[in-house]
């Protein structure tokens, strides 16, 4: 398995998708969507599943795939490691959001 580091943002998305859906599907739908957000994470350190560019209007370089309900943001750090740098839900305004976490 291929390495990854969870960036602080990226962190704080995780507890506060973890809240949410426990306070509206209950533990085991919240723990089962964190658990899938995990194997989502060790195959994109994997290279094992696709992804694309983050869009150039977002102003960064890095790359995005989705995860059910959410975008996952993630970049090549220096040491090769992926980066994950931000999770954000799909109904999110995206730009927005992603430039805080990004910087």
């Amino acid at each position: 398995m291929s390495a990854y580091r969870i960036q602080r943002s990226a962190g704080e998305r995780l507890d506060e998708i973890y809240v949410y859906t426990r306070e509206i599907w209950g533990e085991e739908q919240a723990e089962r969507y964190i658990r899938g957000l995990f194997t989502r994470f060790d195959d994109i350190a994997a290279r094992a599943f696709p992804w694309r560019p983050i869009p150039a209007d977002f102003g960064v370089s890095g790359y995005v795939c989705h995860y059910e309900s959410h975008f996952i943001y993630w970049k090549i750090l220096s040491d090769g490691t992926v980066g994950i740098v931000t999770i954000l839900h799909e109904r999110m305004h995206q730009i927005g959001r992603f430039r805080d976490d990004f910087s």
